[in-house]
């Protein structure tokens, strides 16, 4: 009998048909007794079940480490950038326009997930990159805590909004380095739930924190980054702790032959994946353009458009979205939620918040993936929300003294808007980390974990690009949508 440790996964998959097919004591006996002959369970066998359950139990522990780490890893990368947007009214003077701050939010991010997808080739180098991450962030708080000049303030949001978005290319593309697939969409889905957590968790803390101030409040949130490369080094397994192993927990058991990008193995120095080749490889312009092709309509086209319409409903529509204050008398529960009319673009962001962090935990809930057909469905969705949404800020779809129908329908709105954008973004790079080439086409194992690495990267282009253009329509759409309503006589834009 040999140790655990040493079992490889031909072994491993052995032990889990002994222990599904084997014949439990009540069906021995009575098959003893009907004068079946079945032999009895020995004592190897026992051990094989004993060493079974033990690798079983420790698959699950090292999947929960592995989930803990990516869902850390999408909380704090994603959580400055949500204080920043919070914090907006108190980091610049009243009369500066607050959609510079979302500008310099998401631009830099966007320059990040280019150049590091797009122009950057060759090895890619985590442990750097984590590093490098860490300390932009906390230089970038550091000088928006620090500073009170409008331009040091833009450009400390500017580091933090760059390493914002090089993080999320660097930990979508290290999901990739996780063996069997199923390993490797398990950490897309925790890292999935942190961003998602990351918007309640940022506009929480900084509720918190802000009556202390921007210098004291921000330069607290400083600290946070510094758990980017905590959790690498001390709580992250390795890539090489899942290779030939049975899968484990709701995973189901996958063929011997199932697609590996490599074998992956653990080093000292600036990667996790092995010494680097004696050849250099890189990917070619040609060869990324080749990649990146068949994923335009597939995958980027309904990202980019998902956020195009979600952060232009966000921005531009949701501000206009306004009512007035319910009365006690005729709407008991809303009218303790809402007691200004400042109160309306909150409550419309927390809803969004909630929603957007359930639906981009649907995968490390357990729920199954979208079929590839329908990633199409949540953008569509969010553009007839969209049209709704203005057409009820413009317009109005209930009589003005009916506020409690029209709070009721947009609550509802939003929330379905927060849940397809939340769908879209996990089933997207889920899918994408699936793709995986067939191991029998694959010459050089360098090359075809760059082609994972860059094909998951490359994604995050999409929805920064979404996001951008969002930002830039938002502010014509709001100005108008509020002309419109005073020109019908509601006059409440007017008063925020």
């Amino acid at each position: 009998m040999r140790h655990p440790a040493s079992l490889s996964g031909s072994d491993t998959l052995e032990l889990q048909h002994l222990a599904v097919h084997r014949l439990p004591p009540d069906d021995l006996h009575t098959s003893h007794n009907s004068g079946l002959e079945v032999d009895m369970p020995t004592v190897d066998d026992v051990l094989e079940d004993t060493t079974y359950k033990t690798l079983l139990a420790g698959q699950k522990q090292k999947l929960r480490k592995l989930g803990l780490s990516f869902f850390l890893f999408g909380l704090i990368n994603n959580v400055l950038y949500v204080i920043i947007l919070s914090a907006a009214l108190d980091l610049v003077p009243p009369d500066t326009p607050k959609g510079i701050i979302a500008f310099c939010n998401i631009f830099p991010a966007l320059v990040a997930k280019i150049g590091w997808s797009y122009i950057l080739k060759g090895r890619i180098r985590y442990t750097r990159r984590i590093l490098g991450c860490c300390l932009s962030s906390f230089i970038g708080m550091l000088v928006v805590a620090l500073y009170e000049s409008l331009y040091a303030r833009l450009l400390g949001i500017s580091l933090a909004s760059f390493a914002s978005g090089l993080g999320e290319v660097t930990f979508l593309q290290l999901s990739t380095t996780y063996s069997p697939p199923s390993v490797g969409g398990h950490s897309v889905g925790y890292f999935a739930s942190g961003t998602g957590a990351a918007g309640l968790v940022g506009a929480f803390l900084w509720w918190e924190v802000r009556g202390l101030g921007v210098r004291l409040g921000v330069g607290m949130s400083a600290v946070l980054p510094f758990v980017l490369p905590a959790t690498f080094f001390l709580l992250l397994p390795r890539p090489a702790e899942f290779e030939d192993s049975a899968p484990s927990g709701s995973y189901a058991p996958l063929p011997a032959d199932e697609p590996r990008a490599s074998a992956v193995e653990v080093t000292e120095g600036d990667t996790l994946l092995g010494q680097p080749p004696k050849v250099p490889v890189f990917l070619s312009p040609r060869d990324k353009w080749r990649l990146l092709k068949p994923m335009v309509l597939t995958y980027m086209l309904p990202l980019f458009c998902v956020y195009t319409f979600e952060y232009t409903i966000n921005q531009g529509i949701a501000p206009t979205l306004l009512y007035p204050v319910p009365s006690p008398e005729r709407y008991g529960l809303i009218s303790k939620i809402i007691h200004s009319i400042r109160d309306y673009y909150p409550l419309w962001q927390l809803v969004y918040q909630s929603t957007v962090f359930v639906s981009r935990s649907s995968i490390s809930l357990g729920l199954p993936p979208l079929p590839a057909k329908l990633l199409t469905m949540p953008a569509m969705v969010q553009f007839v929300i969209l049209v709704i949404l203005a057409f009820e800020s413009a317009a109005g779809i209930f009589p003005e003294d009916r506020e409690g129908s029209s709070i009721t329908l947009v609550f509802i709105l939003i929330s379905i808007e927060g849940i397809c954008g939340g769908l879209a973004y996990v089933n997207v790079f889920y899918r994408i980390n699936q793709e995986r080439p067939d191991p029998s086409t694959v010459v050089d194992l360098e090359r075809a974990k760059q082609e994972c690495e860059f094909k998951i990267g490359s994604l995050g282009f999409s929805d920064s690009l979404g996001i951008l253009l969002a930002s830039l329509l938002a502010v014509p759409t709001e100005i108008q949508l509020c002309r419109v309503q005073v020109a019908r006589g509601k006059t409440l834009c007017k008063g925020l």
